[in-house]
């Protein structure tokens, strides 16, 4: 079998869970394992068995590792693959690529909601489009930030889930953020649902006072990236929004109105539906994000 047949292997590393994909796309899928996650050692041990078998049974051409984070992306630090203060108990210091064997392919490496935000722009939501912004809202909130085709990088990778917003008038509880409070993962992150209203959010009815500061601070997050990264289209998702698709009509009618008008808010407004959807991958753009990035690394080495 010819390199240009061998399928790409696809690890995404989640907080909760592991999910390995062997795949050349979402058409062509060829195993699927999850893995939970639990200590580095046990579960970069688990995953390694499963690339390790791939290889022998299929072979691969390149692997993809789509890593929760902060990660260190810099391929030129000796700390290159290592997990840097994350809210991730256990797992500062973990090196994703460390105790993986050796499988002499290339192996690109990048945060999840960055590998998700690759694969909405190859297979998904945002093809045609060169700058966009994917949100997951779930245990976190993390931020995938395209610009010209290439995912934001500089001193570390985007962590737009942690920008400090205004807080709603009357609000004062401190949020649920061990780093930072009440930013924006601290104030509309599962967790942070929680503990304001003292149940889960898939419990939670539309009705729920929660929701009003939670429509708040996403739209104020959207409203940032607007600001900044100048994106053409936000895709939002994770387990919150999909358990609660009523979220998305609020959260568009925010953002229209904290832009007020300004710079680019008229064009936004005009097409809000498109500028804010759901991603067309679902809960398949992080899987795939990894498969994306197994094919950028083959196809920088060729």
């Amino acid at each position: 079998m010819s390199d240009v047949e061998l399928p790409f292997a696809g690890v995404e590393m989640g907080g909760t869970k592991c999910v390995c994909l062997l795949a050349t796309g979402p058409g062509d899928i060829r195993e699927t394992v999850r893995i939970p996650t639990t200590t580095p050692a046990e579960t970069l041990a688990a995953i390694d068995a499963v690339l390790v078998r791939w290889q022998a049974q299929h072979g691969f051409r390149a692997i993809g590792v789509a890593g929760f984070g902060p990660l260190e992306l810099d391929p030129a630090s000796p700390l290159h693959g290592t997990l840097v203060n994350t809210p991730k108990p256990g797992w500062t210091g973990a090196n994703l690529l460390a105790g993986m064997t050796p499988f002499g392919v290339p192996v690109g490496l990048d945060t999840d909601v960055n590998g998700a935000a690759l694969a909405e722009g190859r297979w998904g939501g945002a093809r045609g489009l060169d700058s966009y912004a994917y949100v997951t809202v779930g245990t976190g909130i993390g931020v995938g930030s395209v610009i010209r085709g290439q995912t934001v990088r500089g001193l570390g990778h985007s962590e737009a889930g942690h920008l400090r917003i205004p807080r709603m008038a009357g609000r004062n509880w401190p949020g649920a953020c061990r780093f930072h409070g009440d930013c924006v993962e601290g104030l509309a992150s599962g967790p942070a649902i929680e503990a304001q209203a003292g149940a889960r959010a898939a419990d939670l009815p539309p009705t729920d006072p929660v929701w009003t500061e939670v429509v708040q601070a996403l739209a104020a997050l959207m409203h940032n990236l607007v600001l900044t990264t100048a994106p053409q289209r936000v895709l939002i998702g994770g387990g919150v929004i999909a358990g609660q698709p009523f979220l998305l009509p609020p959260v568009r009618q925010a953002l229209v109105e904290s832009l007020n008008g300004y710079g680019v808010a008229p064009a936004i407004a005009e097409d809000i539906e498109a500028f804010v959807a759901a991603p067309a991958l679902g809960t398949s753009a992080g899987p795939l994000g990894a498969v994306a990035l197994a094919q950028a690394a083959a196809t920088r080495v060729e």
